[in-house]
């Protein structure tokens, strides 16, 4: 075949749709840190579209006693067990344990889909303050200590509160996505999908996690402000 051959059949090829994500349907989920308010709620939300949940805590005691009053489709484990048995892991311990928690966790998270939604926020009497880790982010941190992982970064801008809400039976906002694969990430997206209202959108590489991290300060100044719970949209798209 002669190189305009080539560049006739890659003409003919259709792009693919961008909104074309696979079926996640089937996948386990482990939550890190699923006791706290973010990531009980993130729990709660897929479980209820149907999600397999396993939720991780340092003491797994608490871990399944939290899973007992989520009800149907959560179990509670220790973060090891959490981390094994999950096709992909949900990262959402608070700041200050983030990389000691990824650090013992290294092997047993070996191979899996991490999804980091971990802010580095400070707090003083100003309100809260974007923090930069020494890697450029949360995200980049959890892939330097994680390096046989596929590290991606999610599910930052979701309010605790409407996410553990049984009143609220849509969350309508955006979930920006980052990571180096294309394909670990429309998988994050589809997950974000599954929630009613909300939408995964590819945002880009995991160098640009910063910014995205670091946005939850000022939703964080605006709800306060407006006594809400912002979320975001990205138009256009």
């Amino acid at each position: 075949m002669t190189s305009a051959d080539n560049t006739s059949t890659a003409q003919r090829r259709p792009a693919k749709d961008p909104w074309d994500l696979p079926d996640v349907s089937e996948l386990v989920v482990g939550v890190l840190g699923g006791t706290g308010d973010q990531g009980r709620g993130l729990v709660y939300r897929l479980a209820r579209s149907g999600q397999k949940m396993i939720i991780g805590s340092r003491a797994a005691e608490r871990a399944r006693a939290a899973a007992e009053e989520l009800g149907e489709g959560v179990e509670g484990a220790d973060n090891a067990e959490c981390a094994r048995r999950s096709d992909v892991v949900i990262v959402a311990v608070p700041w200050e344990g983030h990389a000691k928690t990824l650090e013992g966790l290294r092997d047993d998270l070996a191979g899996k889909l991490v999804v980091d939604c971990v802010n580095p926020l400070g707090f003083d009497k100003k309100g809260a303050y974007a923090i930069v880790p020494e890697e450029g982010s949360a995200a980049q941190q959890a892939a330097a200590l994680l390096p046989e992982s596929r590290v991606t970064a999610a599910f930052h801008h979701l309010s605790a509160v409407l996410l553990q809400d049984p009143e609220v039976q849509r969350i309508e906002t955006d979930v920006m996505v980052l990571g180096e694969s294309r394909d670990d990430c429309e998988t994050v997206q589809a997950l974000a999908g599954r929630i009613p209202g909300m939408r995964g959108v590819y945002a880009g590489r995991l160098r640009n996690a910063h910014q995205v991290e670091s946005l939850v300060a000022n939703l964080i100044s605006a709800n306060r402000r407006y006594k809400a719970h912002a979320g975001l949209r990205i138009t256009d798209v």
